[in-house]
């Protein structure tokens, strides 16, 4: 008997409860003044996701500042520091909803020095929306930005082109930038890419259909946030199950029970699959899946699962449960783009921890062979090693086997970060290209 069945019966994939899909992670960035924490803010209040007493106290602080208007910015940008100087200089985590979907905002830097915050404000979410001014256009930020979110695999991208009150609304200005835009992204691997034309300010575009701006026929910002598809972007195709924890609890009625938790980070486990475990190649069949209290028939990304087998193997922190005939690869040497978040420069021959899903291992970098010149994707192949914020192409070698797929298929187990060994501290973000 599981822990589970005492208490519940069984549910199906179809249960609202277990339903994600309404949930949609999106992270926003932009350039100093491009109006990203203004949008939020208008997005917070224009979808009455505040509160009488917040708005009252942004309210009582814009007229303390002399704003002249209602800041919808002093919602989102909660740190002293960043009020203090107009910038955004952390990522912070917004929530909030609609009747149709659920929402969770990364709002992340702007600035080129804060790549490392983006970079891991954006790395799971499902939708970028980059802001654009509509009177400056195109800049190295935007730039950055788009590649770093074609880097990242976002599957959807959003250019808000904001401040069009500021251009009196002109159709030519929006046009000029989705040209310029669309010609630079074409260089990167971009999927679903939708313009919006926008003023966060006064609200046109962003939750109601701007009466300035007749010429554009697309739904405004909100409405598209709300309708966006996202339930096919995970891979549903390979299974994947990382093992986090053995379950054994020491309670009587339980003496039998071994369970095996973990998120899934790819596939469909059905109640009945055959199932393989790697590193040791065992197998055997799934008897039952638990979740949040109770056993289900089927579990998808990113589900939190135990999973009984019926077969007592083992089995540990670190190892994968997959198909017998769809496993990842079983690799120690790694090709990856890597983001640098330390002040100390990667070096090669130099040493690290790699944590790649719930594995742990030592890795030394054994070549780094370009870094990319983000603002025109230029290949930098001189031997300078990557510094703080820099992008590169690595080989790195594990002191363990890690199972791997790449990154362009799964972001889960196509992902790993890099630890300093001597102060704990996450120093690089990897995406995997491929394993030898």
């Amino acid at each position: 008997m599981s822990v589970a069945a005492a208490t519940n019966g069984h549910h199906s994939l179809d249960d609202d409860d277990v339903r994600i899909s309404e949930l949609l992670r999106f992270a926003t960035a932009g350039s100093v003044d491009d109006g990203k924490s203004t949008l939020i803010g208008r997005l917070l209040h224009d979808s009455k996701s505040i509160f009488e007493d917040q708005l009252e106290h942004v309210v009582q602080t814009s007229e303390r500042r002399g704003d002249g208007y209602v800041n919808l910015a002093l919602l989102t940008d909660g740190l002293r520091a960043e009020r203090e100087q107009g910038i955004t200089i952390d990522v912070a985590h917004r929530y909030f909803a609609t009747p149709r979907r659920k929402f969770i905002i990364a709002d992340t830097p702007g600035h080129e020095q804060y790549t490392r915050n983006m970079i891991t404000g954006a790395s799971n979410t499902d939708l970028s929306l980059i802001l654009v001014d509509a009177r400056k256009g195109m800049t190295k930020q935007t730039r950055r930005h788009a590649f770093i979110s074609s880097l990242l695999r976002i599957p959807h991208m959003v250019v808000a082109v904001n401040k069009m009150d500021l251009v009196g609304y002109d159709e030519d200005v929006f046009e000029g930038i989705i040209d310029d835009f669309t010609e630079w992204a074409a260089k990167l691997e971009v999927g679903d890419l939708t313009f919006i034309p926008i003023s966060a300010l006064v609200g046109d575009n962003v939750v109601d259909r701007s009466e300035e701006m007749g010429w554009y026929q697309g739904p405004p910002l909100l409405y598209h946030l709300e309708h966006v598809h996202i339930a096919l972007d995970r891979n549903m195709i390979d299974c994947r199950l990382p093992v986090q924890w053995v379950v054994r609890p020491h309670r009587d009625e339980y003496h039998d029970y071994r369970g095996y938790a973990g998120q899934v980070a790819g596939g469909l486990f059905k109640v009945g699959d055959e199932v393989m475990v790697l590193p040791g190649g065992q197998t055997s069949r799934i008897a039952a899946i638990d979740t949040a209290g109770r056993e289900i028939e089927e579990a998808f990304p990113p589900m939190s699962i135990t999973l009984q087998l019926e077969d007592h193997l083992d089995i540990s922190r670190g190892d994968m449960l997959c198909r017998p005939h769809n496993q990842p690869t079983v690799a120690r040497e790694l090709d990856a783009m890597v983001c640098w978040m330390a002040e100390k420069p990667m070096q090669v021959r130099s040493r690290y921890v790699i944590k790649h899903t719930t594995r742990s291992a030592k890795a030394v970098v054994d070549e780094i062979q370009y870094r990319v010149d983000v603002d025109t994707l230029h290949r930098d192949e001189t031997d300078g090693g990557l510094a703080l914020n820099d992008i590169g192409r690595v080989r790195l070698r594990s002191s363990l086997e890690l199972l791997v797929d790449p990154y362009a298929r799964n972001r889960t187990t196509g992902s790993f970060i890099l630890i300093d060994e001597s102060t704990n501290d996450t120093v690089g973000a990897g995406m995997l290209l491929g394993a030898h």
